[in-house]
């Protein structure tokens, strides 16, 4: 999945829920600045990061690795 798609994937999760930035940075414990740098494309967050947001929104990460030789 490409970093935009991972972005719309979350923030449609997020309306899906009616959770505003805010409570998903309450309920994530990160940070609401960089929340909306995040989702705004501005942002480069860490693995980590992601995690949490996707474990408040009820997501589970899957990740793919790709041989490219």
């Amino acid at each position: 999945m490409h970093f935009e798609n991972l972005i719309n994937s979350l923030k449609a999760r997020r309306d899906m829920l009616n959770v505003t930035q805010e409570t998903l940075s309450e309920l994530s414990g990160v940070g609401l600045r960089t929340l909306k740098q995040f989702e705004s494309g501005k942002g480069n967050p860490t693995l980590a990061t992601v995690s949490k947001l996707a474990d408040a929104l009820g997501l589970e990460l899957c990740f793919q690795v790709i041989n490219r030789e």
